[in-house]
């Protein structure tokens, strides 16, 4: 067969392509297509961009005008204290920076529905989303660039809640234990008892964090906790943290050991406390849970469960704290539907159904948690159960949409 024939490709033929379905494009047929899909995509970027400034300018608007009315009516309410303890100028303006946070902590899953609401409903009364339709862009991908943006603010939300918020309250704390006189100071205390093992319980008369000194330290260990019967007994006028041996030194000790029908009485110049507390955890005892860190809040949880209390309560309010920066990204799913189309209303309905979905996650979200402790639910399906049912809905919710 001669070369050139019905069954070999002819040389003049190199300049074109097979497609996969047979068809024969020539070079510049190709190469109008990549082009024609690169534009396509820087469209689709242009289009990906605009959507998220107007996404997150919209969320820095509201969460800035909400948490000016917060600190304004807060300044209002605290201004006759604040004069009445002749607080100095500067020291007000601190404790509003460090107030900011836990406003901010409450007021951003509201900020991230309204974006999603206004963003949504002002392109869409502009007829821009159908233009976007028109263009070949179905609405799920313009959810897109949205969903991607509620998870990565939720999960820096997450560092902003469990780090950022409790050191700002506990200098906004501190301010007001020393300038507006309310609360105890957390760095002396008088009478701190508590339960430093199941079999173990520990009384400190008083205690100062800054000269890691304390007077009256008494300690009490028993049998069992099924029949408790105390089986020694150390009780000291003073007490001191030692950095060196990383534990507590106890001086002028008594100690006392039961036996079933006789005691014996012995004395020491000083001896090394048999308690696992550290100054740490008992200055993180006085303080609230909301000035307390992630890690310190469940460090705190586990030494109180070591001591034998209950606290599943406590678990499930933890885990629950751990959910709600994830609540931005469930809010999202229902803001997108609810103002995809053109509705009668307006801004005022907009601002309506953002703060009656935002106030029945809250709802709900405290009726999961008790109904989970009565139920003996596991503290992390406890605690997760509102997102959990809210998610979803909003994944319903957003399948239910045209595309």
């Amino acid at each position: 067969m001669r070369e050139g024939g019905p069954f070999e490709p002819s040389l003049r033929m190199t300049n074109k392509k097979i497609t996969p379905c047979g068809f024969v494009k020539s070079a510049a047929q190709v190469s109008r297509i990549v082009k024609r899909n690169q534009q396509l995509r820087q469209l689709m970027n242009k289009i990906d961009r605009y959507i998220l400034r107007h996404f997150l300018s919209t969320l820095i608007f509201s969460i800035g005008a909400l948490s000016i009315v917060f600190v304004v009516v807060s300044l209002f309410e605290k201004m006759d204290d604040f004069i009445d303890h002749d607080t100095p100028g500067n020291i007000i303006i601190k404790y509003y920076i460090n107030y900011l946070p836990d406003i901010i902590k409450v007021l951003f899953p509201v900020g991230m529905l309204l974006s999603a609401l206004f963003t949504t409903g002002r392109l869409s009364n502009s007829n821009e989303i159908t233009a976007m339709k028109a263009a070949g862009m179905s609405l799920y991908r313009y959810i897109t660039p949205l969903m991607v943006l509620a998870m990565m603010l939720s999960v820096g939300q997450l560092y902003f809640n469990g780090w950022v918020v409790p050191n700002a309250n506990r200098v906004k704390t501190d301010i007001e234990r020393e300038y507006l006189k309310k609360g105890d100071d957390v760095t002396s205390f008088s009478r701190l008892d508590f339960r430093d093992a199941p079999l173990r319980n520990v009384r400190m008369g008083y205690y100062n964090d800054v000269s890691r000194r304390g007077s009256s330290m008494n300690i009490e260990e028993f049998s069992s906790e099924e029949s408790p019967r105390i089986v020694s007994s150390f009780t000291a006028p003073r007490f001191t943290w030692s950095d060196s041996l990383n534990s507590w030194l106890m001086y002028e000790v008594t100690e006392r050991r039961f036996s079933a029908d006789d005691h014996e009485l012995l004395f020491h110049d000083s001896l090394e406390a048999p308690v696992n507390i550290t100054p740490h955890e008992i200055i993180n005892m006085q303080r609230k849970s909301t000035e307390l860190t992630f890690k310190e809040l469940k460090h705190h949880i586990i030494l109180a469960s070591r001591g034998g209390e209950d606290v599943r309560r406590e678990w499930i309010d933890y885990y629950g704290q751990h959910a709600l920066p994830f609540a931005n990204f469930i809010v999202v799913l229902f803001g997108i539907p609810f103002s995809g189309g053109k509705r009668k209303g307006g801004l005022a309905l907009e601002i309506a159904a953002a703060m009656f979905i935002a106030f029945l996650y809250l709802v709900f979200t405290k009726v999961g948690q008790t109904v989970g402790y009565a139920a003996n639910l596991d503290p992390v399906l406890s605690g997760w159960l509102a997102n959990a049912v809210f998610l979803v809905a909003g994944i319903i919710n957003i399948f239910r949409l045209r595309s």
